[in-house]
């Protein structure tokens, strides 16, 4: 499965809902767009050294997906589909969905947008 921005900020704080729901995951995934949003996010936090050792720590365990040529077909289907049914998300949700698609897996995030992705399985705690 995959972490949004969202969920990485709710297991760093130990939100035991999400740890319940991921417990089981054979394999944690984040991306580097939610790494690039995240690490934006510390720049303004004042528990910025805290959470980059966390952050470190938990790049250890998970995987980081990458857009690759692959990414691209995911990618431009979806701002297709989406555009043909009047509906958008945030630019770099669509690379994330496009890597959950490419790979198969689902999304875990607090964004309902996700939701109007077809083929994609959003997993909320």
């Amino acid at each position: 499965m995959i972490l949004d921005t969202n969920a990485l900020s709710a297991l760093a704080a130990k939100d035991r809902s999400l740890i319940a729901k991921i417990r089981s995951a054979p394999l944690l995934c984040t991306t580097l767009i939610n790494l690039g949003e995240y690490k934006y996010g510390l720049l303004g936090s004042r528990k910025r050294e805290e959470l980059e050792r966390w952050l470190e720590a938990f790049l250890e365990k998970a995987e980081t997906l990458a857009p690759d040529m692959g990414t691209l077909e995911d990618y431009a289907a979806i701002r297709r589909e989406l555009k043909q049914t009047g509906t958008s998300i945030p630019a770099n949700d669509c690379w994330i969905a496009a890597l959950a698609r490419q790979h198969g897996m689902p999304v875990v995030s607090s964004d309902t947008h996700f939701d109007h992705v077809r083929g994609l399985r959003r997993l909320h705690w």
